[in-house]
């Protein structure tokens, strides 16, 4: 189960490429990230704005943090608690002010750059690698968007809802893998 939900097995290729493919192959990370744009959409201008800007400049951050070497710890709980907390904001409807959404999103933001700065292959380009995990997460950013949109209509909302129940109940098994 480790393997499966968790993308941070240290390997991997390189630049641009490997960057991009780095959050994509961990379901904690597509959890979250996605769970980034649904609260956005769910919450609406500006905040779907805001939210899927805030987190990628922070996870930058985070990144360089990660292939500085700087210590993090339970990066990996980390990330799985982003998954529980950020698919229960939406499930719950939870409208705090945008400055709280914002906050708690780049909070969660600094252990996913994190996780990914730390398993930058060797002799890879930290730029261009940094580069593709930032377009990924945006992309997953959209993505949640998306979907999020749907909440417009009542039947879209409970979609919605459920959508963030379902990533909050998958973040509870990413902690749970995540600490054994």
């Amino acid at each position: 189960m480790p393997t499966w939900a968790l993308a941070h097995t240290g390997q991997g290729m390189g630049g641009f490429a490997g960057g991009l493919a780095h959050p994509l192959f961990g379901a904690d990370h597509v959890a979250a990230m996605v769970a980034v744009g649904l609260w956005g959409a769910f919450l609406g201008p500006p905040a779907i704005y805001q939210l899927p800007v805030v987190f990628p400049l922070v996870m930058a951050f985070g990144g360089a943090l990660g292939i500085l070497w700087v210590p993090l710890p339970h990066v990996e709980i980390g990330i799985a608690v982003s998954a529980v907390v950020l698919g229960a904001m939406v499930a719950l409807a939870a409208r705090p002010h945008l400055a709280v959404a914002a906050a708690l999103v780049g909070a969660f933001a600094i252990f996913h750059g994190h996780a990914h700065g730390a398993e930058l292959p060797a002799g890879a380009d930290p730029v261009a690698y940094s580069l593709g995990f930032v377009v990924a997460t945006g992309a997953l950013h959209l993505a949640g968007i998306a979907f999020g949109l749907l909440a417009r209509w009542p039947a879209g909302r409970l979609a919605v809802r459920t959508a963030g129940g379902a990533i909050a109940v998958a973040g509870l098994v990413f902690l749970h893998a995540s600490m054994t």
